[in-house]
């Protein structure tokens, strides 16, 4: 009786080996029995100007609407109590000025017509167990000319809704994602 192993003890350390051998495989990308490519020398980005955000530049002009982030425009209060975001200048007779934060993607398309381009994606709310709550994901339209809109998920399951939570203003759009 005196060699008993103690299963606890055996159980945490065999899973905490499990845990580290994948971890070590999940960062490799691959199983482990193959080494890892050396990673290619990144090409230097250029440095945004001083004073500017990512895609942005100094006068507050949106140049490369994937790039924008979140936070680099102005927050707005609109419709129902939806706060959301503009980011850059509207262009010159632009349908966008008479878009309110809050609309819904039928509203919007009503009074700014049919997108160049579209699409949808999920945010990081939608890998959190039992979280059914909104924005899971985010339904995008582009528009040529004109600059992007981003809509906080409608339902579970429907990826063309939601409301209007980001109006992104680029006058240089090409109008696909």
């Amino acid at each position: 009786m005196g060699n008993r192993i103690n299963s606890p003890a055996v159980l945490w350390a065999v899973t905490a080996v499990v845990a580290l051998a994948t971890a070590g495989c999940a960062s490799r990308g691959g199983s482990g029995s193959q080494p890892a490519a050396a990673p290619a020398p990144a090409a230097a980005a250029p440095a945004a100007p001083s004073g500017s955000k990512a895609g942005m530049d100094a006068r507050g002009n949106v140049t490369d609407s994937s790039k924008v982030e979140a936070g680099s425009g102005r927050t707005v209060k609109g419709l129902n109590g939806y706060e959301g975001e503009i980011t850059g200048n509207p262009a010159r007779n632009s349908k966008f000025t008479r878009l309110q934060i809050g609309m819904s993607a039928k509203q919007v398309t009503d009074l700014a017509g049919p997108p160049t381009d579209q699409g949808a994606y999920v945010t990081g709310k939608a890998f959190i167990p039992f979280y059914f709550g909104s924005d899971r994901h985010r339904f995008e339209m582009t528009y040529k000319g004109q600059g992007r809109l981003i809509f906080a998920g409608g339902g579970m399951g429907e990826y063309t809704g939601g409301n209007l939570i980001w109006i992104i203003h680029n006058a240089n759009e090409s109008g696909y994602r």
